[in-house]
């Protein structure tokens, strides 16, 4: 397996978890924050679908799908502690969302040659993501560690334990 294969593997391992954590709930198990100050599963995951947009973006100009006008001005540090079911999107529309993204990411890992994951990463994510490839890593990553938080909303929420 070559590189592009094992983040390809990561990416789908990492779907799995999420989507199935994610099936159980509706709208409304959502909004609920598991504890106090958590942010709850609705603004991560406009905060994931943001993310990914935003830092493949930066990879390669128009290589991701467009969001929806005003939607990653919800997904805010300041927006994460509204509760307002009005301010968010239906489960329906994020999982149609990361779809479309990770489509769009999964396309671009394939156009991306071994110098292209060994290049540096933009400017802005280089203290954390120092190439491409990190930056194409961290897609995985980072859904599993918000799908991670999700595991304590659904024990919260007397869901089935999963794996």
């Amino acid at each position: 397996m070559d590189s592009r294969g094992a983040i390809r593997q990561a990416i789908g391992i990492a779907d799995m978890v999420a989507f199935s954590y994610l099936e159980a709930l509706d709208d409304a198990d959502l909004l609920v924050r598991p504890v106090e100050g958590a942010n709850h599963i609705a603004w991560q995951l406009g905060h994931l679908i943001t993310s990914e947009n935003g830092l493949l973006s930066s990879v390669r100009a128009g290589s991701m799908p467009p969001l929806p006008e005003g939607f990653a001005d919800k997904y805010t540090k300041e927006t994460s502690q509204s509760d307002d079911a009005a301010h968010f999107h239906t489960k329906s529309e994020y999982l149609q969302l990361m779809k479309q993204q990770r489509e769009a990411t999964l396309k671009l890992l394939d156009q991306l040659s071994d110098e292209d994951l060994d290049a540096p990463a933009p400017e802005q994510y280089r203290a954390h993501f120092p190439t491409v490839g990190a930056i194409m890593t961290l897609q995985a990553a980072h859904t599993l560690m918000h799908a991670g938080q999700w595991t304590v909303l659904r024990r919260k929420l007397g869901k089935p334990v999963l794996f």
